[in-house]
């Protein structure tokens, strides 16, 4: 039996998502709560394998609520279900813990299989969520420049400014050996082959 506590403040649509989760053998639904403080109470208490949780509320919203239960019981899937896709929530949400992510326009068998995925293992993020975590993935994906050291930078700066190395080394007070090294490894860790691709380079990472 997968264990469920669902938490939401629309009476209505807690007691819909029960009634249908109730016809499923395999679901056993052991609370339910209409604000997230006791949410949080009920989940300490019942221990369940999944949790239901809705985003807003008027007495403890689900984002806090997830992220207690899953300090408590870190072993506790929370899928999230709510009206609410903005980066406000979202980000928020996942960052807190929470396992999958459904908008209530999802069907009640969509929403029986998350939980059933999520019982497995497996997670499901609703398509406009997916979408918003892919494009801040790749926002956020590493580039050769991360590599550099902060003096590196400053070096590069200089250089895509079109500074020459003694030029470099008295705006920096460095000696021009150093300055040489520093180039060097600039080049080899942006994988450039000379000075001029090395410009071309921080100014299009917009570095300057």
């Amino acid at each position: 039996m997968i264990r469920i506590v669902v938490v939401d403040d629309h009476d209505v649509v807690r007691k819909g998502v029960i009634a249908y989760l109730e016809t499923e053998e395999m679901f056993d639904i052991v609370g339910e709560a209409n604000n997230g403080k006791t949410g949080i109470e009920k989940v300490l208490v019942e221990k369940p394998d999944v949790v239901l949780m809705d985003l807003m509320m008027e007495d403890g919203n689900g984002i806090d609520a997830t992220k207690v239960i899953k300090q408590a019981l870190p072993h506790c899937k929370v899928i999230i279900l709510t009206s609410y896709y903005d980066d406000e929530q979202v980000f928020p949400a996942l960052e807190a813990g929470a396992f999958s992510y459904l908008l209530k326009t999802s069907s009640a068998e969509e929403i029986a299989r998350a939980i059933y995925k999520a019982h497995q293992g497996e997670n499901v993020i609703e398509d406009k969520v997916a979408h918003k975590v892919m494009t801040r993935f790749q926002d956020k994906a590493p580039q050769l420049h991360d590599q550099l050291t902060e003096r590196e930078l400053e070096v590069l700066i200089c250089l895509a400014n079109g500074a020459s190395n003694q030029e470099i080394g008295d705006q920096l007070f460095i000696g021009i050996k150093t300055v040489k090294t520093h180039v060097s490894n600039i080049l080899r860790k942006l994988d450039v082959h000379d000075r001029t691709q090395a410009a071309v380079y921080a100014h299009r990472h917009d570095l300057l």
